[in-house]
């Protein structure tokens, strides 16, 4: 069974650029449509490769098992804002295509039900509403019968989509009596004519099946490979039956395509062999001996290491990048400021998944890419960041039973429930006391005032939520303890329709992911000022416009100033 709608898209800012719009072709027989360079094709020839592209794709897909990330916004009205989350649900799973169709291989959480996490093809029966009798591969790829004898595709024009230039098609179906069948707008790179996104629904619907509206788009992640990377699906008050409407969106991303090179590995060639005469140390015998207490560390750090690569290899945890070392300034300033001399030293990693979280795994802190998204300014990250450095500071061991490497040997779809982060309350109370204590000596004391409005909005949204807050790994981010309170007491009044406030920002506004080899980056787009309180969206999801690049291989300096390749 294919299964429709794991969905969404990501909020990268892109500039739309529209290129001079053209006359469409009179007869698909005489017509020309411009390629790339000097060449021509008939608008026939031109369509016949689009087709065989996106049969192309769905074979290429059967080299790749992607992770594939849901999370669903139903909508309720709102007297400020017009419309607020009123519930969400969330999914995390790897797709798998193999000669049979999709397999679909759910993560599972300790602190979630397991009727959430059903296998892909039993989806349908949660969604529900939602998404009845809709499929996962129609989502990502056009059906199998996108071909000219079931449809017909009109031209319309040239557009830029970021940096890429496309021809657009619509897509009209010549069969309307045999479902399912794409009916919307497809927009084609104009080189080798993959299709780069597509817009609409499917149909026909009847009594017992609805389709929803959405917007797919691909990524160029390597020389001539364009893959599923996006998907964005919204309904506004649709009619689901007589006597229920429907009011949602959605996104979904889909990444680790290149799971097999995931992890911080070197090739074997690259390995440097020590001279003898480097080995031995000229001091002496014996002077790099370990002392117990120096075992006990390195002892712990293996463990440390051995969670971090499991959770690389898995797909679920970022390489070690520039997004870690902006963390890595805001918890040298912490430590700096209290004279914290910590061995081994405290390192930042990125969790790839969308519920906010944070949490430490030895000397490694962990934030997910969701909490980062929304925070929305540095004092906010300051305050998350002190009360995981608080754990450290205090001593808070990660069990060292993950020094042995046997532990390690699970399937990708057990990592969270494998591996075991969570702190107890009695630590949970002191590293929130050694946190604040920090930041009272740090540069961020006086700035708490918008972390305090972030948990103000957090709080007043929390119920709405419960699936953005609920943690893969560490403890609920909405618990109540002093370091939150404190910086609560200093926040404003949560003002609702003051522009000026923006206590969260929306989903997707701070972190870029290469959906290829799992790196993340700071988003490079420019700031928007918001018209009204509308455009604050905290905490929302929101459309998503990637900027659209060829693929360009990376110099091999670019390639080494990459950790992991």
């Amino acid at each position: 069974m294919r299964f429709g709608s794991l969905f969404f898209s990501f909020a990268l800012l892109a500039c739309l650029g529209l290129a001079a719009q053209e006359q469409p072709p009179k007869t698909a027989d005489t017509a020309t449509t411009p390629a790339a360079g000097a060449s021509q094709e008939t608008a026939a020839a031109v369509t016949d490769r689009i087709f065989a592209q996106e049969a192309r794709l769905v074979e290429d897909m059967h080299h790749f098992t992607p992770l594939v990330e849901t999370y669903i916004q139903n909508l309720k009205p709102d007297p400020d804002l017009v419309q607020v989350p009123g519930s969400d649900k969330y999914f995390l799973g790897r797709m798998v295509l193999d000669p049979k169709g999709i397999k679909g291989l759910a993560f599972k959480d300790n602190n979630k039900s397991s009727f959430m996490y059903q296998v892909l093809d039993r989806l349908n029966s949660f969604y529900k509403l939602t998404y009845h009798h809709m499929s996962f591969l129609q989502m990502v790829f056009l059906n199998d019968r996108f071909d000219k004898e079931h449809y017909e595709l009109k031209y319309l024009r040239r557009q830029f989509l970021g940096e890429v230039r496309t021809l657009v098609f619509d897509v009209v179906p010549k069969q309307t009596k045999e479902g399912p069948y794409f009916k919307g707008r497809i927009w084609v790179e104009d080189q080798d004519y993959n299709i780069v996104r597509y817009n609409g629904t499917y149909g026909p619907e009847t009594s017992t099946a609805f389709y929803f509206h959405f917007d797919s788009w691909r990524i160029n992640m390597q020389p001539g490979l364009w893959l599923p990377a996006y998907v964005y699906t919204e309904e506004s008050a649709a009619d689901y039956t007589a006597f229920q409407r429907i009011t949602m969106k959605g996104q979904t991303r889909l990444w680790a395509y290149d799971l097999k090179h995931s992890g911080q590995q070197s090739e074997f060639t690259a390995m440097q062999v020590e001279s003898k005469e480097q080995v031995n140390d000229e001091s002496g015998r014996g002077a790099n001996e370990i002392t117990p207490v120096q075992s006990q560390h390195m002892w712990e750090r293996e463990a440390e290491d051995n969670v971090l690569d499991r959770l690389e290899r898995a797909g679920v945890l970022a390489p070690d990048g520039d997004v870690s070392k902006v963390l890595q300034t805001v918890v040298n300033n912490l430590e700096i400021t209290n004279n914290l001399t910590i061995e081994p030293e405290v390192r930042c990693r990125i969790l790839l998944t969308t519920p906010l979280e944070s949490f430490t795994i030895g000397h490694t802190i962990v934030l997910s890419r969701g909490l980062l998204d929304v925070m929305p300014d540095e004092s906010t990250l300051a305050m998350v960041l002190a009360q995981e450095l608080g754990h450290i500071a205090l001593g808070h061991r990660l069990n060292t039973k993950y020094a042995f490497s046997d532990r390690m040997l699970f399937p990708d779809e057990r990592v969270f429930k494998s591996i075991g982060l969570l702190q107890n309350d009695d630590d949970e109370r002191a590293a929130d006391l050694k946190g604040l204590e920090l930041l009272e000596k740090s540069p961020y004391k006086d700035k708490l005032n918008t972390a305090g409005l972030f948990l103000r909005a957090l709080e007043a949204r929390k119920h709405d939520v419960s699936w953005l807050i609920s943690p893969h790994f560490g403890n609920r981010f909405t618990r109540s303890n002093l370091l939150h309170l404190a910086a609560i007491n200093v926040a404003p009044t949560l003002e609702t329709r003051n522009i000026a406030q923006l206590p969260a920002l929306p989903l997707g506004s701070r972190i870029k992911l290469d959906p290829w080899d799992d790196h993340v980056e700071m988003q490079k787009g420019k700031s928007v000022p918001l018209v009204s309180a509308r455009d604050k969206m905290s905490f929302e999801v929101t459309p998503m416009f990637p900027n659209l690049v060829r693929y360009n291989p990376p110099t091999s300096t670019e390639a080494a100033a990459k950790p992991g390749q």
